[in-house]
């Protein structure tokens, strides 16, 4: 494909333009990002639709789709921090390409969460905890908001399941210690609570909750959802001062584990930037401008080689045959979403190009210092 690529300014910010090496790549999930989330190709695109067809063909997604779970017996209460929560997978494929109606083991799956609700509208889901050793299904927020974000990524947004889930992830929003946003909630069935103040907001479920709303164009809430993107927000800039339980904002926050899923750099800005008037127009702060043009420093300062390609530093063990799974080479699908989600910050920058990220303070037990050699550090 003689594709023309035109200058965009998130490339200056790498040592060199990743593109024509993801259009060269002949990893089917790579092309497929690049095509759709870098250069926007049409929903009808001849090399899209190719794409597309070629991702559904991969081994690698068929692997993935082996790993699903059977939702009445193979998961676990507590498995939302887990790469292989049902889930979290379902995210992933979905992340590569695949969509609503591409496959028939994965639309089951989406039956399965909507045959398992409680009567406030938050889906649940069967395991043990320590609070109970013997199997139950109910439901956590790191949970339901996890299932709720799939269903609604994957067409089922409409579903009158759906519609309370999303009603109840709404009236659930709190003032909290650090501002509106959503707190751990005590597991309906056990009282299970994760850690951390009951005051406080939890960050992962936050961000979940804040993705799944930001997915929705008819979402009647945008300015309440806005308030809790800048309480997210905020867990970054007082991180000095107030790091979130179990939640740091060290060399880990800021180096991607893949596949991703759980909260960090990647988390933080794939989630604000679904908010762009935290920074941008009459709504936007000069202190949340400087706070997401810091993030994407460290995004690339800790992710980024030296020519633009992504080489994963931190994986999760069980995907060793994915690009993304290693750490001996370029990933493809990494680069790439890396790459998709940096250009949503086209407009930082020359914000982001003025962080020097030796000298941004980290919170309790991190230096502020980057893990590349030196002459890997933007």
């Amino acid at each position: 494909m003689g594709t023309q690529l035109k200058h965009e300014g998130w490339t200056t910010l790498l040592g060199g333009d990743p593109r024509e090496w993801l259009l060269a790549c002949d990893e089917p999930a790579a092309r497929w990002v690049t095509l759709a989330e870098l250069l926007d190709q049409r929903a009808d695109d001849p090399d899209l639709i190719a794409a597309h067809a070629a991702v559904l063909a991969d081994r690698g997604t068929r692997a993935l789709i082996e790993k699903l779970p059977d939702w009445q017996v193979d998961n676990r209460l507590s498995g939302h921090s887990s790469p292989g929560f049902a889930p979290n997978l379902l995210n992933l494929l979905a992340d590569m390409g695949v969509g609503a109606g591409d496959d028939a083991r994965v639309e089951c799956l989406l039956d399965s969460f909507l045959d398992h609700q409680d009567p406030s509208g938050r889906f649940t889901s069967f395991g043990t905890s320590r609070a109970s050793p013997t199997p139950v299904w109910g439901s956590l927020l790191c949970d339901t908001h996890a299932i709720t974000e799939v269903l609604v990524r994957f067409g089922r947004a409409h579903h009158p399941a759906v519609a309370q889930a999303l009603t109840q992830m709404t009236a659930d929003r709190a003032d909290t210690t650090q501002g509106p946003a959503w707190p751990c909630v005590p597991h309906s069935v056990t009282g299970f609570r994760g850690p951390g103040r009951k005051s406080h907001f939890c960050p992962q479920v936050t961000l979940e909750a804040l993705r799944t709303l930001a997915r929705l164009p008819e979402h009647q809430t945008r300015e309440q959802a806005l308030e809790a993107a800048r309480t997210a927000l905020r867990a970054w800039t007082a991180r000095s001062d107030e790091k979130p339980y179990m939640f740091g904002h060290g060399a880990q926050f800021k180096t991607v584990k893949w596949p991703t899923f759980w909260y960090d750099v990647h988390g933080l800005l794939d989630t604000v930037s679904r908010y762009p008037k935290l920074w941008q127009g009459t709504d936007g702060d000069t202190a949340d401008r400087r706070a997401v043009a810091e993030l994407v420093a460290c995004l690339i300062a800790y992710n980024f080689d030296s020519d633009g390609t992504v080489t994963p530093r931190s994986c999760y063990q069980g995907f060793a045959d994915h690009s993304f799974g290693q750490k001996k080479r370029p990933s493809g699908f990494a680069t790439a979403h890396l790459a998709a989600l940096l250009r949503r910050f086209d407009d930082l920058a020359d914000d982001a190009r003025a962080i020097d990220v030796t000298r941004l303070p980290s919170s309790k037990g991190g230096t502020g210092q980057p893990v590349l050699p030196k002459h890997h550090r933007r």
